[in-house]
């Protein structure tokens, strides 16, 4: 690899695909605001003890730490890390704004988050989170209004066959002490049935024997239910069981709230999110043309007290816009380019105040700012910015006090006086 190029696992952004993402960006947090939430910015790296025994055994060990500086420098050891995702870090600050947030609390965080992961196609170790959450509300409806503003930007976005698996927490604790898991265990157990879709029932099975602790029988046959996506099944082990039922009444409930969906929305039982703070109805979002989820989220009710906080209920999901934006066809996006360019060959204090009459107008203008004083090149410089119009000031135009407006698309051009050239190329890119 080139000693030039970004460090494995980021990418750089050149023009036209960064204005795509600010885009997007900017789709995600109007709907957000539109659902009544503020935006929040927390910094890109945390205390360390904040964030670890947060995740689950496997997440944890993918956080960017950061080694001790200053006196401490010698001693080895990390005392932050790099935030891992926006959902802790919101928490930390409940505990440390509480007093000063409103009641309960609807905040969207879109920036970077790390993972020290092994970097691969459509995994990055920098990537991009679009979050949305409410703390300070354990109604069935915080969840249903996260979903559907999630549901919403997805379609803004373009991605328009998607479907929300629904299950819950709860449901599956219950499906634990049908199969006599002990609580203990359930978080670890959970981590394990959670790889369902990339090792299979059997690998999962030995797992859950292997470093879990469960008996053969008993774990095959929780691999093999879970896996088997069978609503019936899991309803009949769990009717008797007063934590299962507690669980799909969260998730009939989600799915009640959300009936503007369809059945783009569905109970699946063998969607287990791994992720250790979640307590209720949890979600990940499928879609057609992408591979794994491209959203996920749930309720997380006691992560603000682990943390030093109250305690208080809290919901939230997330998108994968990455994901998203990495397989969009771009292929029909124009590349963007300025509303005018601006040549110099003379008059430059003229052209100046033009083009800042012009920027007041909110275009896009730009100045050539080269060592050529021909026209020939300076055109080509036009049009290597796709520039939609360009201003030609010789002397010509000088003695007359006028301007040349050239078309860079058809080519034509005819002179205006300069006095009145911002209004006329405004009108001209109105038309």
């Amino acid at each position: 690899m080139a000693k030039s190029a970004a460090p494995s696992g980021t990418r750089d952004f050149l023009a036209d695909d960064l204005r795509r993402r600010r885009a997007a960006f900017a789709t995600v947090s109007d709907i957000f605001e539109r659902y009544g939430f503020d935006p929040l910015e927390t910094p890109a790296f945390e205390r360390l003890e904040v964030l670890t025994g947060k995740y689950g055994e496997e997440a944890s060990q993918l956080l960017f730490k950061i080694l001790r500086r200053g006196v401490h420098e010698a001693s080895g050891k990390p005392d932050l890390a790099l935030r891992y995702d926006h959902t802790v870090p919101l928490a930390r600050v409940i505990g440390t704004h509480g007093a000063k947030l409103p009641n309960p609390y609807k905040r969207y965080a879109i920036g970077p988050v790390w993972r020290a992961d092994r970097p691969q196609e459509g995994r990055f170790r920098e990537f991009v989170q679009c979050d949305i959450d409410t703390v300070g509300s354990s109604s069935p409806l915080a969840d249903a209004e996260v979903v559907l503003a999630l549901a919403e930007s997805l379609d803004a976005l373009g991605v328009n066959r998607f479907r929300f698996l629904v299950n819950s927490r709860e449901a599956l604790r219950g499906l634990l002490e049908v199969y006599g898991v002990a609580e203990e265990n359930g978080d670890g157990v959970l981590a394990t049935l959670d790889k369902l879709d990339k090792v299979g029932a059997s690998a999962v099975a030995k797992e859950l024997v292997d470093e879990r602790g469960l008996d053969v029988t008993g774990a095959e046959r929780l691999a093999e239910d879970v896996a088997s996506d069978d609503q019936d099944l899991i309803r009949s082990k769990l009717a008797t069981n007063e934590r299962g039922q507690r669980g799909l009444a969260q998730i009939d409930s989600l799915l009640e709230l959300t009936a503007s969906l369809g059945d783009r929305a569905v109970f699946a039982p063998r969607m287990v999110r791994g992720l250790d703070y979640y307590t209720g109805a949890i979600y990940e979002v499928e879609a057609e043309g992408f591979p794994g989820s491209i959203a996920a989220g749930g309720r997380y009710d006691g992560l603000v007290a682990s943390l030093g906080g109250p305690d208080m209920p809290a919901c939230g999901g997330s998108i994968g816009i990455e994901r998203i934006l990495a397989l969009q066809d771009t292929s029909d996006a124009p590349a963007a380019g300025l509303d005018v360019a601006i040549t110099v060959l003379g008059g430059q204090a003229e052209l100046m105040e033009l083009a800042s009459e012009l920027r007041a107008q909110g275009l896009r203008v730009g100045t050539y700012l080269g060592s050529s004083g021909k026209l020939g090149k300076q055109l080509q410089w036009a049009n290597a910015q796709n520039a939609r119009f360009t201003v030609i000031f010789g002397s010509e135009e000088q003695e007359s006090g006028e301007v040349t407006v050239r078309d860079m698309v058809s080519g034509d051009q005819s002179r205006v006086p300069l006095a009145q050239a911002g209004a006329d190329l405004r009108e001209r890119l109105e038309r």
